[in-house]
């Protein structure tokens, strides 16, 4: 991926149709039912990894450029947020993204290295160790600065779903039907992947993506599949288990976002995924 990242977007697909996809939650997700089962704030879509070294070089507080990328692809993601919301008439609320190291205070309670990348709908930050990058490079098998991008943008496809109320309405039903939990969290899961692709359509646009980029966001993905990680723990597959959705689930959203560069697109919550 080249540099020049911050720098205003040329986003293509129209406008978000934001009320359109809170439509299609409240059509296809909101059901009676009992329930009341708590609900986990923390919006997370990487599974836990062990506590980063803080001697790893992806870490250690001197690696300025690291911490650059992260912030460059940050205010890249937002300004193309910004400039869809504006097309439907409405206003992006920015947020922050807080690195830390081995351990944070949150609105969703304490956090370490060991969560992973989360999206905490109560403040509404993003939260990220660094040392989850060395993680995606050496445990997940997918390393370059896009397959890092990809799991920026999803954390704040989580933030787009928080401003639309999608994901409160998710939670809710959540509450509600105890027994569609997991489907609901994978279809949220799988539509901040393709908001992540929706974003990497926009830098592929300008021309800022380098051969391999693409390929290195699609490994991400599927580096992440709930079947690909619990095949590797377990040696087995349950599906009725699955939080986040399978590899070929998670690829084929995100380049579904990436693809046509249209939130609208990005429709889990309707149909077959």
């Amino acid at each position: 991926m080249g540099g020049g990242f911050g720098s205003p977007l040329a986003v293509g697909g129209g406008g978000i149709g934001l009320l359109g996809l809170i439509a299609i939650v409240l059509l296809n997700v909101l059901s009676g039912g009992g329930g009341g089962a708590s609900v986990d704030p923390r919006i997370d879509p990487f599974p836990q990894a062990p506590p980063a070294s803080s001697t790893d070089p992806a870490v250690v507080t001197g690696d300025q450029s690291l911490k650059e990328f992260v912030g460059f692809v940050v205010s890249d993601v937002q300004s193309s947020w910004q400039r869809e919301f504006a097309r439907a008439g409405q206003t992006y609320e920015p947020t922050k993204l807080v690195l830390f190291t081995e351990a944070t205070s949150t609105g969703c309670g304490d956090a370490s290295a060991a969560t992973g990348p989360f999206y905490c709908p109560v403040d509404r930050k993003v939260y990220l160790d660094l040392g989850f990058f060395r993680e995606l490079r050496s445990r997940f098998g997918a390393p370059g600065d896009f397959a890092q991008a990809y799991v920026i943008a999803h954390e704040f496809g989580h933030h787009v779903q928080k401003l639309t109320g999608v994901s409160d309405q998710v939670r809710s039903a959540e509450q509600r039907s105890p027994d569609e939990s997991n489907d609901l969290s994978i279809r949220l899961e799988l539509q901040a992947d393709c908001f992540a692709g929706v974003w990497g359509h926009t830098a592929y646009a300008r021309g800022e993506l380098e051969a391999g980029d693409v390929e290195e966001g699609l490994a991400a993905a599927a580096a992440v599949g709930d079947d690909r990680l619990q095949r590797e723990a377990t040696g087995r597959v349950d599906r009725e288990t699955w939080t986040h959705g399978s590899s070929e689930q998670r690829t084929k959203w995100f380049k579904k976002g990436f693809d046509t560069g249209d939130p609208n697109a990005c429709k889990t919550f309707s149909g077959g995924i």
